[in-house]
């Protein structure tokens, strides 16, 4: 796939970076596999797409599902496990 460099595509690919807390290029790569799994053809099909994208991104980002925070979330420690070390 040729890559696409529509203004309103890139922002839009931006805007998922961003939330998602990944580079332009890897947010413009899991656009790419969607368009090619829906089969868009056009430039504004492929725009939706990716707005589409964008939309889910933010709603996960609303629920708290972004996958920072999840590894954030994953990373806490437990009471009284702050110091917890095993060995080998």
């Amino acid at each position: 796939m040729y890559p696409i460099n529509d203004r309103q595509y890139l922002k839009i690919c931006a805007g998922i970076a961003k939330i998602m807390s990944i580079s332009l290029s890897s947010a413009k790569k899991k656009v790419e596999i969607q368009i090619a799994k829906e089969g868009s053809k056009t430039i504004q099909e492929k725009i939706q797409v990716a707005q589409n994208l964008l939309e889910i991104c933010e709603k996960n980002e609303v629920d708290k599902l972004s996958s920072s925070r999840i590894l954030d979330k994953l990373m806490e420690t437990i009471n009284d496990e702050d110091n917890f070390l095993t060995e080998d």
